[in-house]
């Protein structure tokens, strides 16, 4: 039992049907490439740097996974189909990408800095919990327009009690693993935050204030008489507001030589991954893994912190 928990994961890297080619393009110059997991074998890091030709293997502390940096690899032939078979995320790094660079970091709520979604939720407790989360699906997956899907389960919600609002945020939210310690290292570094969500003002609010967040956007939940009406106060925070506001804040914190993150797992996060140096799927439908720069399929949030030298 021993001996075959020892054994390589990485067996036949070119069989792994669906693997993400698109990431497997040849990475720019002088770039690092970068395996994580909750348990990287020694024996596929070996297999690894033999397919790669890396001059080196180095481990990575920043996040709270195993995380492994090989230096200088020259080819990149079934790295995708191997890293995906033996469930471990993977990125192409530039060199010149530090972290000393970061100057904003912009991320999605449900589903990417918590584990839940709230809207789900708070139908769950109501007794509507399938008719909403279908919605909800359909919108991240891209199927129908996030704003008419949002309008759509908001009404499915009228009459709610708002002491309802605080039984998910008490006894449901759960931020995503490794959350703190990415949100810890933003701090050191002096990066602002922004959390961006087509969610809901009454969760964003008690994110922030509770992290130390600098910056939040979401809905406002109209409320008369401690319950939902089943509308909306205000304009709707969907795909191009949440673009808007992190292309606003990216200008504002950039500079010269700075760099802009945001992470999200949703189509309505699309715009503002599009727009950001360093874009995220965390977790996400497979529309947005297609188009994200890197994707964390497997670790916590923290091992974005590994995607940056």
């Amino acid at each position: 039992m021993v001996a075959e928990a020892r054994r390589s994961r990485i067996d036949a890297p070119s069989t792994m049907p669906g693997a993400d080619m698109r990431r497997a393009v040849p990475a720019p110059a002088r770039c690092d490439l970068v395996v994580q997991g909750h348990n990287v074998l020694r024996e596929d890091l070996d297999v690894l740097q033999l397919l790669t030709g890396a001059v080196g293997v180095e481990p990575l502390e920043r996040a709270q996974c195993d995380a492994y940096r090989l230096h200088e690899p020259a080819d990149f032939a079934g790295v995708a189909e191997a890293c995906g078979a033996a469930g471990y995320d993977w990125a192409l790094v530039p060199e010149p990408r530090t972290l000393a660079r970061v100057r904003l970091v912009a991320m999605d709520m449900d589903s990417t800095l918590i584990t839940i979604e709230c809207i789900d939720e708070i139908a769950a407790l109501r007794g509507i919990g399938d008719d909403v989360a279908a919605i909800t699906a359909a919108a991240m997956r891209g199927d129908i327009d996030f704003r008419t899907s949002l309008e759509r389960r908001v009404a499915l919600l009228a009459g709610v009690p708002v002491v309802d609002l605080a039984r998910v945020y008490d006894e449901r939210l759960r931020l995503s693993a490794g959350a703190l310690h990415l949100l810890d290292a933003c701090a050191r570094i002096g990066a602002k935050t922004l959390l961006v969500s087509g969610g809901f003002t009454f969760f964003t609010d008690r994110l922030q204030s509770r992290l130390a967040l600098d910056h939040a956007i979401a809905n406002e939940l109209e409320i008369v008489d401690g319950k939902l009406t089943g509308r909306m106060r205000g304009d709707v925070v969907d795909a191009k507001a949440k673009a808007t506001v992190f292309a606003n804040l990216a200008d504002r914190y950039r500079g010269d030589d700075g760099l802009a993150v945001a992470i999200g797992d949703g189509a309505n996060d699309l715009p503002m991954l599009a727009l950001a140096d360093v874009s995220v799927a965390y977790r996400a439908k497979p529309r947005v893994r297609e188009q994200a720069m890197h994707a964390i399929d497997h670790c916590g949030l923290d091992a974005i912190l590994n995607l940056f030298n």
